[in-house]
């Protein structure tokens, strides 16, 4: 139950055991506790303390937390207007997932984060941009990149064993594989696509396949998926569509995700651009 000042926002996958939570604590204080799952945190504001193998910790703004599965921790402010953090679980099978993928399908011992406060802004911001997606309910491709990213991001920054670099395909191999999740995704742009269908279009992993399709195109799979969207949703204004009905028939989630990401790129609303 929050207490005054605080609040608590929480996601979850319905699918795979992935969590995400965004949350202000003042005077909230998480008795010694553990997870099933590996936990990553971002202090936002403040700072919090805690316990976690034998020794006292402090994370602050910008700072890092890595549990493992099973590691007991607890946690309570550490300054006098509490702290706001955002926190991601993933299990291990969801870690493990990711890394064999990485791997070209070679599976190898789970990694274990040896530092549980970490200071690295790229971690840091491979994290917020992860947790983002999950709590802001963008599409599984956009999900499944920053998941990919946040996750090798942390294995090899934080963890105790580097993870084996990938086998890139040749320059051809790479084209080829780029252009098939292309051909998929100019078929099917306005349908949730997620990254185990592409990568199963491309005939390779998902990570071989996200970095083939930027070195291919420029663009993560995703950003040409928004791409296709926006160019088909303006011819739409053009030939009249209200803005509602073209967002709803190019995939976006609703009218105001539409025109966040209209206005973005092309710099005018679509109301604006309609009665232009």
């Amino acid at each position: 139950m929050a207490t005054a000042g605080s609040w608590v926002r929480y996601w979850r996958d319905e699918e795979r055991p992935v969590e995400a939570m965004h949350a202000h604590f003042r005077d909230h204080v998480y008795p010694p506790h553990a997870h099933d799952t590996y936990s990553f945190g971002i202090t936002d504001a403040g700072a919090q303390r805690f316990r976690c193998r034998g020794a006292a910790h402090t994370s602050g703004a910008g700072m890092v937390m890595a549990f493992n599965p099973d590691e007991v921790h607890d946690g309570r402010a550490a300054a006098e207007l509490g702290y706001r953090y955002r926190i991601v679980h993933l299990g291990p099978s969801v870690v493990r997932e990711v890394l064999t993928d990485a791997g070209d399908g070679r599976a190898g011992a789970l990694p274990l984060f040896t530092h549980p406060v970490l200071t690295d802004p790229a971690l840091a911001d491979a994290l917020t941009r992860l947790h983002a997606a999950l709590a802001g309910g963008a599409d599984p491709l956009v999900r499944d990149e920053r998941l990919t990213a946040a996750v090798l991001a942390m294995a090899r920054r934080g963890a105790s064993s580097a993870v084996r670099a990938d086998r890139t395909p040749s320059d051809g191999m790479r084209q080829q594989a780029a252009r098939r999740a292309r051909a998929l995704l100019d078929e099917a742009y306005p349908e949730p696509v997620s990254g185990e269908r592409l990568a199963e279009a491309a005939g390779c992993s998902r990570f071989a396949l996200y970095r083939a399709f930027r070195a291919e195109f420029g663009l993560a799979p995703s950003d040409y998926q928004r791409q296709l969207r926006l160019r088909h949703a303006r011819s739409l204004l053009m030939a009249g569509t209200a803005p509602a009905a073209a967002a709803a028939a190019t995939g976006f989630a609703d009218q105001a995700h539409f025109t966040r990401w209209f206005h973005r790129v092309y710099g005018i609303t679509p109301g604006a651009f309609s009665r232009a």
